[in-house]
This record gives structure tokens, sequence and C-alpha cells, in this order.
């Protein structure tokens, strides 16, 4: 007997449903599976769910841009721009595309690369909560692609003062593993605090969307993927004679880099257009 499935993703209020209808002959037969919405305990408080027109800007009222092409303090080979080519929405998702192209940037840095940096700063912030976003991430090796929070004290504070937390970074050749890092005085750049994250069965997070959030609260930070906690930080984990910087607000930033001292610049291998893409960042706060 023929059967034809079809699968369509809706939302009803906060939840996300699955809608599988499976036409067995002239019988449909539907079924739903319905993920997860609020967190309980938790408040959403900000998101971007990126449901505009496939093919138009971000909403700028939630989202700036970093420019140019000034390596960034990681020696990034990328210039960084605020075309729609490099930043969109598509199919309910933001796209941030890396390309193999020449340009010269408004800092008159000229690049073989460009890509986008978003950020909330100026614009949103928080103190403690969860930030989550549900990502399909680029490959190859040179990609780096981040959603991560830096303190928004930084213009006064400066980096590291600041502090940073890395929610999610990848190094594109290391397909199948993720980083959860933060970073502060004493424990910065290639000392910050990291715990890996490995797909089983050398699965690949290009392959699929993927949840990655924190659970931040006074002198706790805690890493999930997919809902699974994968590590839990505390001051006890810093380096000795070091201070723990995460009790004031932190912006968000989603980017994709290309090059860089860690990840290594791109080769023959790396394939472009490459490009991630963001279904929803949420942040909640702690019910009381």
């Amino acid at each position: 007997m023929a059967r034809k499935l079809f699968a369509a993703w809706k939302s009803i209020g906060t939840l996300t449903v699955l809608l599988f209808t499976i036409v067995c002959g002239s019988a449909p037969i539907t079924s739903l599976i319905v993920s997860a919405g609020t967190p309980a305990g938790w408040k959403l408080v900000w998101s971007d769910e990126f449901n505009g027109p496939s093919g138009s800007a971000v909403d700028a009222a939630k989202w700036s841009f970093d420019i140019g092409g000034k390596g960034w303090g990681n020696n990034e080979l990328e210039t960084y721009t605020k075309r729609t080519a490099n930043a969109h929405l598509e199919d309910g998702s933001l796209v941030i595309k890396a390309i193999k192209e020449t340009l010269t940037g408004p800092d008159n840095i000229t690049r073989n690369y460009t890509s986008a940096r978003l950020l909330t700063k100026n614009k949103f912030s928080q103190a403690y909560g969860r930030f989550e976003a549900r990502i399909k991430i680029p490959y190859g090796q040179g990609i780096w692609p981040a959603f991560w929070l830096l303190g928004d004290n930084i213009d006064t504070a400066h980096w590291p003062n600041c502090g940073e937390i890395d929610i999610m970074e990848n190094i594109g050749r290391e397909p199948s593993i993720v980083h959860g890092t933060f970073h502060g005085p004493g424990y910065s750049g290639g000392s910050g605090v990291s715990a890996a994250y490995t797909l089983p069965n050398s699965q690949k997070f290009s392959d699929d969307f993927h949840t990655f959030a924190v659970e931040w609260e006074p002198n706790v930070i805690r890493f999930y993927v997919d809902g699974s906690l994968y590590k839990t930080r505390t001051p006890a984990d810093l380096p000795a004679g070091t201070s723990w910087v995460f009790d004031h607000p932190f912006f968000i930033i989603l980017n994709v880099a290309v090059g860089g001292g860690w990840p290594g610049n791109p080769d023959a291998t790396t394939v472009f257009p490459q490009q991630m893409q963001v279904d929803y960042i949420r942040v909640y706060k702690r019910l009381v």
C-alpha cells in the first residue's frame, strides 16, 4: 500500500509542534510530536523567532552589527558586514553566511572572506537567566561559529575584565564537538575555563539543528546541549587568585568567523559559502 509522509513545524503559543500526516490510501493518519515550550521554573523575557519574510534583514530593534576586518583579537580573516548577503532571514531562521570574496570594509581593510557578527549590545542585556538557541552550524576547516555573551560593561572594564560566556563554539576540524567556555581576568584566551561536548557515533553538528543553552545563576553556570547538562561551573573552578566576574548584565553575540589562531585557516577542503542557521534565541528569568 502506498504511503506518503508529510511533516511541518507549527507554533502554538510557546510550543513547537511537529505535525505528521501519513496518507495510507484514502485515510490520513495524523500525529503530533510536541517539543518543550518554556522550561519549568523559568519565564520568557526576550526572544527572536526570526519569522520575517525570507531575504529580509534582521530586526534592527533587537540587533546591531560589528563590522570590519580588524581580526577581532583572534587573527580572523573575514570582514564582517551588515549586508543581507551575510545575514538575513530565511524560512523562519536567521542565516549567517560566510562567503569567499574580496571586500574592503569601512575600516579600509581588504579581506578575502565576508561574514556577519550580530549583537544585542545597547538593545538587550541581562544578568542571570537561561540563554538558549536552536542552531544548525556550518562545517569545514577554518570555520568558527559561535553563540556567546559579553559583559555589557566592556567599554569601561574592557575585555577580559567584563567577562565572556561562550555558550557554543565549534571549530570546523572538530565536526562532532562543541565547546562551552568562560573567560575573565586571569583566565582568558587559551586559558579560558572550558568543557567539550561530543556527539555519539561520529554524528556531526552540521547535519541537523541542536539546542545550546546555559543556565546562569549567582556563582554557577550550567552548560547544556539538547537539554542534556554536560558541565556545571562555579568559582571553585577558577585558577587560584582570580575573580568570578559573572555578576552583571551580559549581551548576546552570534557570528561565524573564518580563520583565526584556534580554528586555523581554511584550506583546499573548505567549501564556501558556509552558513549558520538559527531557528530561535530565547532568554528566560528564573521564577521566584
